[in-house]
């Protein structure tokens, strides 16, 4: 039933999203999104890069320290995190005029995160000793980025933990990052001269 869920709101973010190209002076670019964007985490060393693909559509991944928990136990380790993410509240902070850059905005984001046993440094899953695990679910994530560059991002979501070795179940994700954009960033508006 979960999995019918996640594939029907994936494949609904097109429709909803109205995602094209934004054709401004003769050029195709991304009138919000930052076309590249890399950021060193702090608090959880690692770094995260995005991608804009879309007027509110990104693809992310990351590598840093996470954890898993889950209805069999929980695992800690470096993990690599994938998100397709779509920002549906860009237009709306612009009319507030709040910050956009730097990817400044709510997004619903598709997840997936893979937990590799070379990586892990403790656990407490009932399984061989060379498991890994992968998450797939979905997120509701909030990223702001301040003017010298430093940014926060926090999810929410829930989604099914398939284990290769170990235990399948159903849990909870929860992220937070702090760290620094090293990439440059587009100002308030980018199509002022």
């Amino acid at each position: 039933m979960m999995h019918r869920f996640i594939l029907l709101v994936i494949s609904l973010l097109p429709m909803i999203s109205n995602a094209q190209w934004q054709e401004r002076g003769g050029t195709f670019d991304l009138a919000h999104l930052e076309r590249h964007q890399f950021k060193l985490n702090l608090l959880s060393p690692g770094f995260t890069y995005e991608l804009g693909l879309f007027k509110n559509q990104s693809v992310s991944t990351n590598l840093g320290l996470a954890t898993a928990t889950y209805q069999e136990g929980y695992v800690f380790g470096l993990a690599l995190n994938n998100r397709y993410r779509y920002y549906h509240n860009f237009t709306r902070r612009e009319r507030l005029d709040k910050n956009t850059s730097g990817n400044s905005g709510n997004y619903i984001a598709a997840a997936q995160a893979i937990f590799f046993s070379q990586l892990r440094i403790a656990t407490n899953v009932e399984a061989p000793k060379n498991f890994n695990l992968g998450f797939f679910g979905m997120v509701y994530g909030v990223q702001r980025t301040y003017n010298k560059g430093f940014n926060f991002n926090l999810e929410l979501g829930a989604g099914y933990y398939r284990g290769d070795g170990a235990p399948s179940g159903y849990g909870p994700l929860i992220s937070f990052t702090f760290g620094w954009v090293a990439t440059k960033r587009k100002k308030k508006d980018p199509y002022l001269d």
